[in-house]
């Protein structure tokens, strides 16, 4: 028995006019990407509604990290720090994350100067403050953690305001996370003696705290949140499309290359007929790594040397403050890009301002309105240390949060409005010959000591040294700012 098929409904469907067409492919299909796109609303919108009544009953705490004087640790120190903070990692259920809005809990990791002082703070949750201060304590056994309060507050949270100013942003990395930024191991030489080979790129920064006037203030904070172990995968994909080496297929583009198999197949049968075709020599496609040139090879052995870290997403915002009258920003806003271009590899990776979104500027239209919403949206980010206001997190292993945020070198950086633990004080030995007269312990203490110790009331105060060299009066009395108060 014969087996006809007809086409004939098929042929008249697209045998109509263009516009009967568009108007019945619409009715049959259109509603697809509607659907589509109402369902994957929806879904976000439950998301960040969950998300956000989950997060309101999370507490958190702020700690200020003062480090022992005539500190002679080593960066390292700070990695380390950064692996056990990534122990806070955890792997949430559909449960967890779809109905109760569960995410993984972010650390704040910022550099605050108010009025030339300047402050080292870690934000936790509060169920994570023991892991901080045991983090921080196995590295710098005679540092000094103390809650205090939000230095944020009091400052406004709209603008135009009568009395303040802003000027923010993010920093982005230039190009895919998986490139790395310069770390500190490259500002690393052999000259001089061992404790000056290393060239601390926080002395900049810390003298661009120290410059601050009265009435002027400087924010930076780090956002991380710990990840699991399967992000090298994103850097093994680079690697394969660097070295042409043939990716493996999504899904989609599963489905697409069986269709293009198909086209290919048949058109090489068609060919066949006509004459023979030149077999593809497959070896020339992949490039080996000594065939490599030498940015390409730098790319490839960078990658998977940061693909071999701990990872953590991550967002850094930057804030300068200040009253309208004293505000300087070609000062602090050009210092601090300056600040950050120290860590670019043009051949890699590098942090850059974000003019296109966050920034607090604009061109072209509507210039005043929309520099207004972009400063009521960051200082909001930035005091609800927010991950997803603004740009999408990045990623960074702990060799480059350590550069970006770390104790300074004291060696290296004569920074003297830096808050520093006094350190410990020993007893006298045993055998050493006491003379008649008494000196009083109070007398044989440096002043700052002194000063520490009369203020001491279950309250820390914050208190900077001497700023030598900045224009800064000598004999003037640094109090602490009445905005960083401390509980």
């Amino acid at each position: 028995m014969d087996i006809v098929i007809d086409f004939s409904s098929i042929y008249n469907f697209f045998n109509t006019r263009p516009d009967l067409l568009m108007w019945r492919t619409f009715l049959l299909f259109g509603w697809l990407p509607i659907s589509i796109a109402f369902l994957w609303g929806a879904k976000e919108s439950w998301l960040f509604y969950i998300k956000t009544q989950w997060d309101k009953t999370n507490k958190y705490v702020l700690l200020a990290v003062d480090i022992p004087r005539s500190n002679e640790q080593t960066i390292k120190a700070v990695e380390n720090l950064f692996t056990y903070i990534g122990g806070a990692h955890k792997t949430h259920t559909l449960i967890e994350k779809y109905w109760e809005g569960q995410f993984q809990i972010p650390f704040s990791f910022e550099i605050v100067s108010i009025e030339g002082y300047t402050q080292f703070l870690i934000r936790p949750h509060v169920k994570f403050r023991d892991m901080v201060e045991a983090a921080v304590y196995s590295q710098y056994p005679d540092a000094e953690i103390t809650e205090v309060d939000d230095y944020t507050e009091g400052i406004p949270d709209k603008y135009p305001d009568e009395v303040y100013d802003i000027w923010g942003c993010e920093f982005i990395q230039a190009k895919s996370p998986v490139y790395p930024i310069k770390t500190y191991k490259e500002f690393e030489h052999q000259m001089g003696p061992p404790e000056a080979q290393y060239k601390d790129t926080m002395a900049t920064l810390m003298d661009l705290c120290s410059s601050l006037k009265k009435g002027e203030q400087f924010w930076f904070q780090i956002l991380i949140k710990p990840m699991g172990f399967d992000w090298p995968e994103e850097g093994e994909k680079e690697v394969k499309r660097i070295l042409k080496e043939k990716l493996p297929a999504t899904f989609s583009n599963r489905v697409i290359d069986n269709i293009l198999g198909w086209i290919e197949r048949f058109s090489e049968a068609v060919y066949k007929l006509w004459g023979d075709i030149e077999e593809k020599d497959e070896k020339d496609d992949a490039l080996k790594m000594m065939n490599l040139k030498p940015k390409e090879k730098k790319k490839v052995e960078a990658i998977q040397n940061k693909s071999s870290q701990l990872g953590f997403q991550f967002k850094s915002r930057f804030i300068y403050v200040a009253k309208k009258e004293i505000m300087n920003k070609p000062k602090v806003r050009e210092g601090f890009v300056g600040y950050m271009k120290q860590f670019m590899d043009l051949d890699l990776n590098n942090l850059k301002p974000d003019m296109d979104i966050t920034a607090t500027s604009a061109d072209y239209f509507f210039t005043d309105y929309r520099v207004k919403i972009r400063k009521n949206k960051i200082m909001r980010a930035y005091k609800g240390r927010s991950t997803t206001r603004g740009r999408n997190m990045g990623i960074m292993t702990i060799e480059e949060l350590a550069t970006l945020w770390h104790f300074p070198i004291e060696f290296v950086v004569k920074a003297p409005m830096i808050q520093k633990a006094p350190g410990r004080k020993g007893g006298p030995p045993m055998q050493l010959p006491i003379g008649e007269e008494i000196v009083s312990e109070a007398m044989l203490e440096p002043e700052f000591i002194r000063e520490e110790a009369n203020n001491k009331n279950g309250r820390k105060e914050l208190r900077g040294g001497v700023a030598a060299g900045n224009g800064n009066n000598p004999n003037k009395d640094i109090s602490p700012p009445a905005n960083l108060p401390f509980a």
